[in-house]
């Protein structure tokens, strides 16, 4: 196993305190966003096995059935399928969707064809992959995720006493559910710009009322519509943003995003989980790109509950969180001092993320040289280890540790 040296990445979006306060740094004043651990090529970890740092996506390419094991680079192909990261949100990211595996392959040989630059500000695939991803709360944590149904974004929508958005309340109580949802949708985003700024301005301080006002039903929801409008006045995506279920995760809650789901995340520290892909479909709160047309060919407009998660306990202290996706697997430990320990099994690549206390890591078996086997290594909080799918790890300590890895 081995220490991962991680990159974080400035996105203007993200907080300027959270991720210095994981990893007991002084914050630079400066929005740190995402800490990326993993071997995906825009930002590698680092590893160093004693000949100096190399990039975790080199080390893997240089002996994928080492490092991944057989079975994975069968399923997955010689490149680790998933991606951890620690998302610190201090502003509200774009309103986006994921394209399923169909649509990605699809999509990227289209824009391949056509010759589009994969830097290109117009280019919705930069891979052929899908992204499927999970979020973990580590704090309380404010997202969007999926339709609410017709008659309550009707109710929620017709309070604020806008008379632009009347049309769009209609359509909500009138129409079959997937049909009035692409309806209004397509209405919003096809809005004339300007009249839609304004209206937009006015549903903000109502919105911003409402959520001031003693037993309004959903303030919490109308509070963040309206903080999230103070980023992004004018913007368009606040209306689309009304149509998706508002929820607050707890620390210890997630969330898994599927292909087609609209959702964004609006304040909060997260240990998120994705498919390796770049592929974003983005339909507000964002100054970068939006394909509508595209857009519409790949939300899915089915109305439902957004589906929080819990860990549900598993053998040997492991509490696993779900997910009908065998790229990635995310569970976590908790730890208590003087417990036996826990050992992890082994034929997988594995991420492993220390987020409270600490915890020791020891080698019981190595694929690598002799020198590697009954090494030990301590994570502190906001400290990562690469695990490749030879080792057997055992865990002590006192803390939490989430493991992540692929599907056995």
């Amino acid at each position: 196993m081995n220490r991962l040296t991680n990159t974080v990445r400035p996105y203007a979006w993200g907080s300027t305190t959270a991720i210095p306060e994981l990893l007991g740094i002084e914050p630079t004043g400066e929005p740190q966003a995402e800490l990326w651990m993993g071997a995906h090529p825009g930002a590698p970890s680092r590893i160093d096995r004693g000949q100096g740092p190399v990039a975790l996506d080199a080390v893997i390419d240089a002996d994928p059935a080492a490092e991944l094991g057989e079975a994975a680079v069968k399923r997955f192909g010689p490149r680790l399928p998933f991606l951890l990261k620690v998302l610190a949100a201090g502003a509200p990211l774009s309103v986006q969707v994921h394209p399923d595996l169909a649509q990605a392959a699809a999509g990227y040989a289209d824009e391949e064809a056509r010759g589009i630059p994969l830097d290109a500000p117009n280019r919705n695939y930069k891979d052929a992959n899908h992204k499927p991803e999970m979020i973990v709360a580590l704090s309380p944590f404010d997202g969007l995720c999926g339709f609410r149904r017709p008659a309550e974004a009707a109710d929620l929508v017709d309070a604020l006493g806008v008379p632009a958005l009347t049309p769009y309340v209609d359509i909500l109580r009138a129409q079959p559910e997937d049909q009035a949802l692409r309806e209004v949708l397509a209405a919003v985003l096809g809005a004339e710009p300007g009249a839609m700024a304004e209206t937009v301005r006015a549903a903000t301080e109502s919105a911003s009322r409402l959520a001031r006002t003693p037993g309004t039903p959903r303030a919490d929801s109308y509070a963040a519509y309206a903080k999230a409008a103070h980023s992004f006045p004018g913007d368009r995506g606040i209306i689309a943003a009304m149509l998706l279920n508002h929820v607050r995760l707890q620390p210890g809650e997630a969330l898994y995003l599927g292909a087609g789901v609209p959702h964004a995340y609006l304040d909060g520290l997260g240990v998120e989980i994705m498919a390796n892909s770049d592929n974003v479909l983005r339909c507000g709160l964002t100054p970068k790109h939006i394909d509508v047309p595209e857009l519409m060919r790949v939300v899915r407009f089915t109305a439902g509950d957004p589906g929080v998660l819990r860990p549900e306990a598993g053998p040997d202290g492991e509490e696993l969180y779900p997910a009908p996706i065998d790229e990635f697997r995310l569970s976590r430990y908790l730890l208590a001092a003087g417990a036996d320990p826990r050992t992890l099994p082994a034929g997988t690549p594995q991420i492993l993320l220390c987020t409270s206390g600490e915890v020791r890591l020891r080698t019981l078996t190595s694929s690598h040289t002799a020198s590697s086997a009954d090494a030990t290594l301590s994570l502190a909080q906001g400290e990562s280890a690469y695990v490749p799918a030879g080792e057997r790890t055992e865990l002590t300590g006192r803390g939490t540790l989430f493991r992540a890895t692929v599907a056995a």
